[in-house]
């Protein structure tokens, strides 16, 4: 149930973002924000651990924050694998990283 969740709320959050900011992200339709979404789960839970392990000295010299610039290339690695979903900029990655990540801690799974 956790995954759904979170691939429901991660292609929500591609949707309206896309709506709300069309020129910093664009997304081809609903099929492809699904996909996205589940792309950007399947890297979360396969590829994100790894890269943790290996940044750890850096996101320990930051205080945390390169974990946003390690969301944001999360981002940039669902688009190699999914066309249709188009981003401006980098910095366009680091803002739905930002977002994504405020809308999982505050809607996604709670803490028992």
């Amino acid at each position: 149930m956790g995954f759904l969740r979170k691939v429901l709320l991660t292609t929500l959050v591609f949707v309206v973002y896309s709506q709300l900011f069309p020129a910093q992200l664009y997304v081809a339709s609903l099929a492809v924000a699904v996909t996205g979404a589940v792309v950007l789960g399947v890297l979360n839970g396969l590829v994100k651990p790894i890269l943790k392990v290996l940044s750890f000295p850096l996101t320990l010299l930051t205080l945390g924050l390169f974990l946003l610039i390690l969301n944001a290339f999360m981002l940039t690695m669902m688009t190699w694998f999914v066309d249709g979903i188009i981003f401006a900029s980098f910095g366009a990655k680091l803002l739905l990283a930002i977002v994504l990540s405020v809308v999982n801690a505050t809607l996604g799974e709670p803490n028992n």
